[in-house]
């Protein structure tokens, strides 16, 4: 019996072992997870910082119940759908998930940006954000 067979007594049809399919699939919900949390905190500083949305509560209650677990399923879905279309090419197939997600996670907060101009914001964006950064919005 060979050290391949102790440790992965199981086989797909390819010859990989199982276990590196659910390895692939818990490191995917919890950078998706991580991705969203992210963004939903980046969306609630940027709108307490400018004074935006009805009040900290409803903004709160949106992000948290809605936004998180939303951006978290469509993260989720691309990292699935990259790997099973990327195969076994790990250094390609994780630069191509890193260019994607954040891809996403941009547009996800391009949509919710609210670039008006406030008393605490007069430009439309928060005192913090850098400036070498483009802002996001379509």
């Amino acid at each position: 019996m060979s050290d391949a067979d102790r440790c992965f007594p199981q086989r797909t049809e390819k010859g990989g072992p199982v276990g590196g399919r659910r390895l692939h699939g818990g490191l995917g919900a919890a950078v998706a997870l991580l991705l969203a949390i992210s963004a939903a905190m980046l969306l609630g500083r940027s709108w307490t910082a400018c004074d935006m949305g009805v009040n900290n509560a409803a903004n709160g209650g949106f992000l948290l119940w809605l936004f998180i677990p939303g951006l978290w399923t469509v993260l989720l879905l691309v990292w699935v759908t990259m790997g099973a279309f990327l195969g076994n090419r790990p250094l390609f197939q994780a630069l191509a998930l890193a260019v994607t997600l954040l891809g996403v996670v941009w547009c996800a907060i391009s949509i919710f940006w609210e670039g008006a101009a406030t008393p605490p914001c007069p430009s439309g964006m928060p005192p913090w954000w850098p400036s070498f950064l483009p802002a996001p919005g379509f």
